[in-house]
């Protein structure tokens, strides 16, 4: 058994304090401490951003208790909480075309979530950190949702979408990788690693204790870290950017001091053994005031600071805590727990201070004093030697990496660390069909995809299997689904089918089936945006038709290209004893009768009545005293260019070409087409016309009603001149 103490380190962003912890048989003995400040500004929010620098403070700490102690060649240390990285994630999955939601498919989406926060914290990040890699701490499932709605479980769950969001916690990897390389710049090897907020929070909040809803504020110098608990776990962790060095600064500003010599004014208020406080400005002046005066000066900042943190712990909990234990030298500052008391409107024995004599079974040596700065070292050597936090060493398609081992690991976290996109392991679902069946849009899904071909050491694994130090893992992504396939048959059901009686014969009748608008069987395949249509006879011509037997026609004749339909049966329809018409629907059992009547085609006349154009025009005159009807065409119909007479049968389905004659104007010469005048050319006269008793030509129009007449009158004969 190694006798060598435990050597714990807490390098905070003012200074790093180094500690030696013995074991005992119940609890541990705190043998020393050294603690030294910065040279400069290396350490920044818990990052370290001069390596060498950071090296040299350990070095010179580990030197003085190795002089005093022995050997120590390996060291416990922490990450900062305030490193830590909190982001939601939500991921979403269609499960319309999956029967329930498996374990595996729920830790699946769990785990996609994760990494999409993941994403959205590396974008974040980008351009502070474009390198960063980060590891995952942990995880935890806010809501499932179920087509929307809120739902308490996934498992054997259908719908339409599948919802989950997680909050996850990630750290930085290059916060890791900076803290070993300073120790092994200063000759040290990392024995555990804890995280800061963890290592206070197990020397000060045992597990049993963590069902009450207490906040631990570790007020450091340029930060405050913040862990709360409640339910038996710790809830959140958060950080405030701003801590002991804005009281620091606040005495600076206020006294004109340096920084250092406004640190150790700073100091001095927390000494209860001094009323006075001297100081020297940059200008060499001394000045001598009580320790009341000072305070009232910088109590603007200690309100500030109070309010900063009180603030950061209702919004990580939504309601003031229980409780509050303050640690960290920040905590030392003056009314600084009864400022946070009234923030919170908690009693002022609710806040309260605590050191490391509030350690459980902790032995202090006398030479070591008491504090509040005492109480993350401490935490840091207890809880990374009983709790520590380890790499893990796996290869993922023969690619190793190191996995940060703050929990139980899994195959899912291997596979998030290897960055493998958890949305595409799974085979993408096969093309689906969409068709249209009697004007209703459905969807032919494909066949799912597969899952991932996952192995840990050559067997078969599961996302939630263990993973352990050394496994190896090879992952290939799931097959594809296959296309949507399917025929006609898929789709419908048992055709219907009538029985009906058609002029006596038995008809069985079924249902015709067209695919965009052509007979097809039932085992015709089916393509993308088929249209199927499923049609069963309604009405008498539907049966008629689907019978192949004759059914009445409409009679129609093209005019001028204008379809003109002309009423004509040359058909009787009688269903169930009862003349019925082409529309008229039909029943199972029903009697149809149909038979054809001989009779003529519609005439031209017919079609002219249709039209409601007359076929001629007339005038009635009185000639020499009687009276004559005169008749003129108004319009003609030719058939291929021959005009037709008016009671001249038409065809069917013909084209035929109508044009109205104009103008319609009577002259008196028209009389002569229905009177005959019979003229003796022997006798030596004349004829004369009149029209209304005034004397006409034959050009000359006339209308009805006009009294028109032809005299003749004899010769006279001229005397020849001699």
């Amino acid at each position: 058994m190694n006798d060598s103490p435990i050597f714990a380190l807490d390098i905070g962003t003012r200074s790093v304090v180094g500690l030696l912890l013995t074991p005992k048989e119940q609890g541990y003995t705190l043998l020393d401490i050294e603690m030294m400040e910065h040279e400069e500004r290396s350490m920044l929010h818990g990052q370290i951003h001069h390596i060498p620098l950071v090296a040299k403070v350990i070095s010179s700490i580990h030197k003085k208790l190795e002089a005093r102690h022995g050997p120590l060649r390996s060291v416990c240390v922490a990450a900062a909480g305030r490193s830590l990285k909190t982001k939601r994630g939500k991921a979403s999955v269609d499960i319309s075309r999956k029967t329930l939601m498996t374990e595996q498919d729920v830790l699946h989406l769990e785990l996609s979530a994760v990494q999409k926060a993941q994403f959205a914290l590396v974008n974040e990040e980008e351009n502070e950190e474009k390198h960063s890699d980060y590891h995952c701490v942990g995880y935890s499932t806010l809501h499932y949702h179920l087509d929307g709605e809120p739902i308490g479980s996934l498992i054997d769950q259908t719908g339409e979408e599948a919802a989950v969001e997680v909050i996850a916690t990630f750290l930085p990897k290059v916060v890791i990788d900076s803290l070993m390389a300073s120790l092994s710049r200063a000759g040290l090897e990392l024995e555990a690693l804890t995280l800061e907020p963890i290592a206070a929070i197990n020397v000060l909040i045992p597990k049993s204790m963590r069902r009450l809803n207490v906040a631990l504020v570790d007020i450091g110098a340029g930060t405050s870290d913040i862990a709360i608990t409640d339910d038996n776990t710790v809830i959140a962790y958060g950080m405030v950017s701003t801590a002991g060095d804005v009281i620091t600064e606040a005495i600076s500003d206020e006294f004109l001091l340096d920084f250092h010599e406004a640190e150790n004014v700073k100091r001095q208020l927390s000494n209860h053994e001094i009323d006075t406080i001297t100081m020297t400005d940059v200008l060499g002046m001394e000045t001598s005031l009580s320790k009341a005066e000072v305070l009232k000066t910088i109590h603007p900042a200690i309100e500030q600071l109070a309010k900063a943190i009180s603030e950061e712990i209702r919004t990580l909990n939504a309601k003031p805590p229980k409780a509050v234990m303050l640690v960290g030298g920040g905590s030392l500052t003056p009314y600084i727990s009864e400022s946070i008391a009234k923030q919170l409107q908690l009693p002022s024995n609710r806040v309260a201070i605590r050191s490391i004599d509030a350690i459980k079974d902790l032995t202090i040596k006398d030479n070591v004093k008491v504090s509040p700065e005492l109480v993350t070292p401490i935490g840091i050597g207890i809880t990374a030697k009983e709790s520590p936090i380890q790499y893990v060493s796996i290869t993922v398609n023969q690619q190793v990496l190191r996995l940060f081992d703050v929990k139980e690991l899994t195959v899912g976290d291997g596979l998030l660390a290897f960055g493998m996109d958890l949305k595409k392991l799974y085979g993408k679902p096969g093309m689906a069909m969409f068709v249209t069946v009697n004007g209703q849009r459905i969807t032919l899904p494909g066949t799912h995809g597969e899952p991932p071909m996952i192995k840990k050491n050559g067997k078969p694994a599961r996302l939630d299997d263990p993973l352990h130090a050394r496994d190896v893992l090879e992952v290939k992504q799931g097959a594809d689904g296959r296309p949507a396939t399917a025929t006609v048959g898929h789709l419908l059901e048992e055709l219907p089918s009538v029985s009906l009686s058609i002029n006596g014969k038995k008809k069985i009748l079924e249902a015709k089936i067209t695919k965009n608008g052509i007979v097809v069987q039932k085992d015709e395949p089916i393509q993308d945006n088929d249209q199927i249509e499923v049609h069963f006879p309604t009405n008498i011509k539907e049966v008629l038709k689907e019978a192949a037997l004759p059914f009445p026609t409409p009679f129609y004749v093209y005019v001028n290209d204008e379809r003109i339909t002309l009423p004509y049966e040359d058909w009787k329809i009688w269903k169930n004893g009862q003349i019925a018409t082409l529309d008229i629907s039909v029943q199972a059992n029903d009697f149809i009768e149909c038979k054809r009547i001989e009779r003529a085609h519609p005439t031209v006349k017919d079609l002219l009545l249709k039209l409601n154009e007359p076929f001629e025009h007339s005038i009635d005159v009185f000639f020499n005293n009687k009276p004559v009807t005169l008749k003129k065409r108004a319009i003609t119909i030719t058939r291929n260019g021959v005009p037709l007479s008016f009671n001249k049968p038409l065809i069917n389905g013909e084209s035929l070409h109508m044009q109205k004659e104009s103008p319609l104007v009577f002259i008196f010469q028209d009389v002569f087409r229905e009177v005959q005048m019979n003229v003796d050319s022997t006798k030596k006269e004349r004829f004369v016309m009149k029209k209304n008793g005034a004397p006409t030509t034959f050009t000359a129009p006339i209308q009805s009603g006009d009294k028109l007449e032809i005299t003749f009158e004899p010769l006279h004969e001229r005397k020849q001149t001699p």
